[in-house]
């Protein structure tokens, strides 16, 4: 496949009540993309991915904390990790978020 187009990345999933959403949208042997929809305080609690971690915030609010460092995550923000950082998430008001995990070269 030479490209893949999605017009709108927000409209991925539906954020539903009390919950926490996801779905992969790309996927080959190097990356995996995947929007997550967060209710209002939900969230996910410290963990660590394997992979190389890019985090953007299409529309919302999170809490999120990488690495012991609070950050404000609004629509714009953008976080590159690297693998084994430990973070966490909370869901401040709905929130669209992308993750893409990068495969190690």
């Amino acid at each position: 496949m030479a490209h893949f187009v999605l017009s709108d990345v927000a409209s991925a999933v539906d954020i539903q009540a009390g919950a926490v959403v996801s779905r992969v949208i790309f996927r080959d042997s190097q990356k995996e993309v995947t929007v997550f929809g967060f209710a209002a305080g939900e969230g996910l609690t410290e963990h660590q991915a394997s992979r190389t971690a890019i985090v953007q915030v299409m529309k919302g609010r999170l809490e999120f904390i990488a690495d012991g460092a609070e950050l404000n995550a609004e629509p714009g923000f953008w976080l590159h990790m690297e693998p084994g950082t430990p973070h966490s998430l909370t869901a401040r008001e709905p929130t669209i978020m992308l993750l893409t995990l990068v495969n190690p070269a």
